[in-house]
């Protein structure tokens, strides 16, 4: 979307989805994941708080940082990626009170509720949502750039478009592939 926003006239809003809230009654999952996804609910919770203090703005930039952080650098501690994060997106030091406690809980779970009743209960992270219409996906690995970019928006917005369209789908042969970080 980051690419897409930058040749085409887009009003995108960010919003917060929590795997670990669309898992949390999930009785099947292995217990080492239940256990990431309770840890990594700081990070939902970050962005929520940073949201409620800096509006729509600050959305992407911290999921860019973040997801810099944790996956590119491989930085698995939140006790060291929040912090870092905010200080170099230059947000004040505090908004990681909130990573930690559930004050921005109902929140964060009110906008996990927004996309899944725009999808429907059968999906993953991540959602988009066009012209009324919502898909999981696309999970894309490595992010196309350009014209791929958008060819691959003109897509989407073509299945958007058509109501009876609902899922596309093939397995995963690579593991994500990210763009370089210094």
């Amino acid at each position: 979307m980051g690419e897409v926003e930058q040749h085409r006239d887009l009003d995108v809003t960010w919003n917060v989805m929590s795997l670990f809230v669309l898992n949390e009654h999930n009785a099947d999952m292995p217990a080492e994941y239940r256990e990431a996804m309770e840890r990594n609910q700081v990070y939902s919770r970050l962005v929520t708080a940073a949201k409620a203090r800096h509006g729509q703005e600050v959305v992407k930039r911290l999921y860019d940082a973040l997801g810099e952080q944790i996956h590119h650098r491989q930085q698995k501690d939140p006790q060291q990626v929040v912090p870092a994060v905010l200080e170099q997106l230059g947000l004040e030091a505090d908004l990681a009170d909130a990573a930690w406690t559930d004050e921005t809980d109902a929140a964060m779970r009110e906008s996990h509720r927004d996309g899944i009743e725009r999808v429907g209960q059968d999906v993953g992270t991540p959602v988009i949502a066009v012209d009324g219409v919502a898909f999981f996906g696309p999970v894309i690995s490595p992010a196309p750039k350009g014209q791929q970019a958008l060819d691959l928006w003109d897509g989407v917005v073509a299945a958007a478009r058509y109501p009876g369209f609902f899922e596309l789908k093939r397995s995963r042969t690579t593991g994500p592939v990210f763009d370089t970080v210094d």
